[in-house]
């Protein structure tokens, strides 16, 4: 089955500023857009107002392993052949458009109140250190810190 989005032509920066306002719709206080040195956004930043103050999260996407899957799939004559050879570009496309598909889908989850804000976007809180919650952890080998186990 071909990757979901990938024949997606809808540019990075529409596809970001449509989760802009699915966030700002759902109680998102401001929003960072971070770039990478290609000019290609990489990353969402954004905080939302909690029972336990404001929190801030963090949405990155990686669009090599994407490029790798769409050039695996092309190669093995899975996607459609009019869409030419994948690059970089299509994979930040791509990316951007799973992000935006996963976000709507949190949302709707968010709305039928199975489930807080905070639950479902809760690896990619941006701790103290500025990495996501997902990223210490993994440095952690997913252990807490002695003594703040429950």
């Amino acid at each position: 089955m071909p990757l979901l989005n990938y024949t997606t032509k809808i540019e990075a920066a529409k596809t970001v500023a449509e989760i802009q306002r699915i966030l700002a719709a759902h109680g998102a206080k401001s929003i960072l857009t971070s770039y990478g040195d290609d000019g290609s956004v990489e990353a969402l930043a954004f905080q939302i107002e909690t029972a336990q103050g404001v929190v801030g999260f963090r949405l990155p996407i990686n669009p090599e392993p994407v490029l790798k899957i769409l050039e695996r799939q092309s190669s093995l004559g899975k996607l459609r052949s009019h869409q030419g050879r994948p690059d970089r570009a299509q994979a930040v496309r791509v990316a951007w458009r799973i992000i935006k598909d996963w976000v709507e889908a949190q949302m709707a989850l968010l709305e039928t109140e199975m489930v807080k804000m905070e639950q479902v976007f809760l690896p990619y809180v941006i701790t103290r250190g500025g990495r996501t919650l997902y990223e210490a952890m993994v440095d952690r080998h997913f252990q807490l810190p002695e003594g703040r186990e429950e």
